[in-house]
């Protein structure tokens, strides 16, 4: 049934909230048996690209010359390089650095974030070499000594990188302590669960699949309802100067 144009989904100057009954897929240069659902990109303001690749098995993503990172949703695929070999499976990462060849193939029906930016020069600091790791090997640790709101820093947190990639996870009724307002863009992904969004002066109801963007100064505040976990992947810029 036609549902005349109501959708949860909304765009405002500091955030937009974009819901799955609005994604479109579109095929980026160079994938393969694959399409991407482009969530926020330098189009809609934002300084750097993210979307959600969807491979079927053998499908492949295209080239980049810019810093990619990968987290897998769901489904296996494997990172090839000039010098290494990893599988991915599904809570796997990967950061790879500007420049770098790379290609990855899914051995089987496979659904990634995908965060890509031009990397900001650091004088006397280098990008990061390839790094591939594990959400369940990286270490929980309570935001602001609340153990019902649990992070996982993906990236190391020096500054050869110049954004950070994290998971949060809120059990039923956690919250942030405060609403924040600050410098750094955001980009989220709910990965499980759902609860309330406040972005600027507005309160959206989000659950898994959603994605948020926040611009830098969006007032932003998140509280997780009903009887599972609520948990998202949050992209913000990191270990740089806010005037360049």
């Amino acid at each position: 049934m036609h549902n005349l144009g109501h959708t949860r989904s909304s765009m405002k100057r500091d955030h937009i909230l974009q819901t799955p009954d609005t994604f479109i897929r579109t095929v980026l240069p160079g994938m393969t048996n694959a399409a991407a659902i482009v969530h926020v990109a330098p189009a809609a303001g934002a300084a750097f690209t993210q979307y959600t690749a969807e491979l079927e098995s053998q499908g492949t993503l295209g080239a980049t010359s810019l810093q990619r990172f990968l987290y897998v949703t769901s489904g296996v695929a494997d990172l090839t390089t000039d010098t290494s070999f990893k599988t991915l499976t599904a809570g796997s990462f990967a950061y790879i650095p500007p420049g770098l060849a790379h290609t990855l193939t899914a051995q089987q029906k496979t659904v990634l974030a995908v965060i890509e930016k031009p990397y900001e020069p650091l004088e006397g600091t280098a990008p990061s070499a390839l790094l591939v790791g594990h959400e369940d090997n990286v270490a929980s640790v309570a935001l602001m000594g609340d153990e019902d709101l649990q992070v996982r820093v993906l990236l190391p947190d020096n500054t050869s990188f110049d954004f950070a990639v994290n998971t949060m996870t809120y059990q039923p009724g956690a919250a942030l302590a405060l609403v924040e307002i600050h410098v750094m863009e955001h980009g989220l992904l709910m990965l499980e669960g759902g609860g309330i969004y406040r972005l600027g002066d507005n309160w959206y109801p989000v659950t898994a699949g959603d994605f948020i963007w926040m611009a830098p100064f969006c007032p932003q505040w998140f509280g997780a309802l009903g009887k599972q976990p609520a948990k998202y992947l949050i992209y913000k810029d990191w270990n740089r100067h806010p005037i360049g």
